[in-house]
């Protein structure tokens, strides 16, 4: 049977920063199974040019989402992650770009995730299928099709994105003119599946988390422990040793806990308060199975794919994704040139944190 036409797409008069979605039929997954519907939350900020040109894809990270851009609001619980980068005269001029940011597939802000109601309008929990950075940039072809995108100007995504950013130009590699891939690797390595695996088995051991059906449960019952425990450990892996150390130090606050303990909890509940457990799973899950050279004969011949004028960049107190796996993958990029350097102290946060580095990047690669 035809899949229904996409509904919903993006209109000239659109206002900006606005969540909007496409509503599309069938989803086939790398796995073998099906989404039997899908839909997509993104958002918009400048025109789309009369003849399509001028968009920009712009990919978010593990617990990012559409909102790349202005305050915080109804519907945005936190203001827009790449804020200093998408406006009128920055990087990402949106008086001369349409750029696009969608939710991911398998995330919780608007995209069909494990929250999401299924055909019967039960939320899908436990049932939802595993997706992969293929699967997720499928779902993103729907939404380039449905706004009359046959070709980017320009994608850009760091982490996660930066493994949607990149199998959009091996994928589809004569729609993407431009390519920016930040602080991601080619292929998960063992250290960062390793670094996963203890967040995955904390939001499991959660007597919340209830084998993944825990909506519809009272208030405060949920896996929220669990989740702010894989936050803890990730947001270690996301800063540096020396950052840490000259933030905080051994110091101890007046409750007897350790400053940095303090700063860990901090960012344990803000993640609680507006992420989805099952989400942060099959979002974790799709980056361990990251592999751009899965079944097309190597990582080597999926980059030759690439045709997009490419710029990768490292950084480089990054131990999440450290600078060599950007280096690597510039290698085998056709006419990539060396990897660039992001130079901080932050560790892999740095691609959010790094505002005039990045955007020179961006000036850079759109010319």
């Amino acid at each position: 049977m035809d899949n229904p036409p996409v509904t919903g797409a993006w209109r000239p008069g659109d206002p900006p920063g606005r969540r909007q979605w496409v509503t599309h039929g069938r989803l086939p997954l790398e796995s073998g199974g099906e989404l039997p519907a899908v839909r997509l939350a993104y958002e918009t900020w400048g025109i789309l040019n009369s003849d399509a040109t001028n968009a920009v894809l712009v990919e978010h990270a593990l617990t990012g989402d559409s909102h790349a851009a202005g305050d915080a609001g109804p519907g945005h619980p936190t203001p827009g992650w790449w804020d200093g980068l998408i406006g009128p005269g920055k990087a990402l001029d949106t008086d001369e770009l349409f750029v696009v940011v969608p939710n991911v597939l398998g995330g919780c802000q608007g995209t069909t995730g494990p929250s999401s109601p299924d055909p019967d309008g039960n939320p899908w929990g436990s049932r939802f299928p595993p997706v992969t950075v293929r699967d997720q940039v499928a779902a993103e072809v729907v939404l380039a099709n449905a706004l009359g995108v046959s070709r980017w100007a320009a994608v850009l995504g760091g982490s996660m994105g930066g493994m949607r950013a990149l199998e959009w130009a091996v994928a589809q590699p004569d729609r993407v003119a431009s390519l920016l891939v930040l602080a991601a690797p080619a292929v998960a390595s063992a250290e960062q599946i390793a670094w996963a695996a203890p967040q995955l088995h904390a939001i499991r051991a959660d007597p919340g988390w209830r084998g993944g059906d825990y909506y519809g449960a009272a208030p405060g019952t949920g896996p929220n422990r669990g989740l702010g425990v894989a936050r803890r450990i990730a947001h270690v892996t996301y800063r540096s040793e020396p950052e840490l150390a000259q933030r905080f130090g051994r110091r101890i606050q007046d409750d007897g806990r350790f400053a940095v303990e303090s700063y860990l909890d901090h960012h344990a509940a803000k993640l609680a308060r507006r992420f989805d457990a099952n989400s942060y799973l099959v979002l974790t899950e799709s980056m361990n199975t990251h592999d751009v050279g899965r079944d097309r004969g190597g990582i080597g011949a999926a980059l030759s794919r690439v045709r997009a004028r490419t710029l990768v960049a490292g950084v480089d107190s990054d131990r999440l994704y450290p600078l060599y796996q950007s280096r690597e993958l510039a290698d085998g990029i056709p006419g990539a040139g060396a990897a660039a350097v992001i130079s901080s102290p932050y560790g892999h946060d740095s691609f959010l944190i790094e505002t005039p580095q990045i955007a020179a990047l961006v000036k850079a690669l759109l010319g």
